[in-house]
């Protein structure tokens, strides 16, 4: 029998804000091709985990700084999970460890990631969190925004998926462009992406 629905893993460090964007959209039945079936995290603290408990998601935190895990141990961990869960789609939504470029060819085309910015623009090593939108302020860009885009070896370097922009407005501050951009850009279009490439898995596609 066929699937009707792709098993999407999210992996996550902290509040888990587009974590429940993309619930919230399943709910929502924006998203119908995909479900949540599990959440992981390299935090033990974050509450993108309560998020999914809240939600009756299955919540796993592989603390890899706390186990002083390497970049293979804590990625042979996320494998164990992915294969234990039959998972189709791992979706990075807030997650900052970078993954090694074979983890990245073991699922090629099956990893997405959300970035808050306009790649080519603000994007590789040292871009995340505030830091974009601080160096989008430090450039005097009038326009901002956010992609979400295939991940592969390269950080920020895959296919672009789909991409929002969002207006810069003369007194912004990081935070205030940080929030806007999560709002009218991030929270929209991750799952307008999980929905598109969850389509095209089902379809065999990629």
């Amino acid at each position: 029998m066929l699937k009707d629905k792709v098993n999407v893993a999210v992996l996550v460090s902290g509040g888990g804000t587009n974590l429940q964007a993309v619930l919230d959209a399943i709910d929502n039945g924006l998203i119908k091709k995909a479900v949540v079936s599990i959440v992981i995290s390299n935090n033990p603290n974050a509450y993108a985990l309560a998020r999914a408990k809240n939600a009756d998601i299955k919540a796993v935190a592989i603390d890899k700084r706390g186990e002083k895990l390497t970049a293979i141990l804590f990625e042979e961990r996320i494998k164990e999970i992915i294969q234990k869960e039959k998972i189709d789609l791992i979706v990075l939504a807030g997650f900052l460890c970078v993954l090694t470029k074979d983890f990245c060819a073991t699922y090629k085309n099956r990893i997405i990631n959300v970035h808050p910015s306009l790649i080519p623009k603000f994007c590789g090593d040292g871009f995340y969190g505030l830091k974009v939108h601080e160096a989008v302020l430090a450039a005097g860009e009038q326009m901002t925004g956010a992609t979400v885009h295939f991940v592969s070896e390269i950080v920020d370097g895959g296919d672009i998926i789909i991409q929002k922009q969002v207006k810069v407005n003369a007194f912004d501050t990081p935070e205030d462009l940080q929030q806007r951009v999560m709002k009218e850009a991030e929270w929209i279009i991750l799952p307008q992406a999980i929905e598109l490439v969850s389509e095209k898995i089902l379809k065999g596609e990629i």
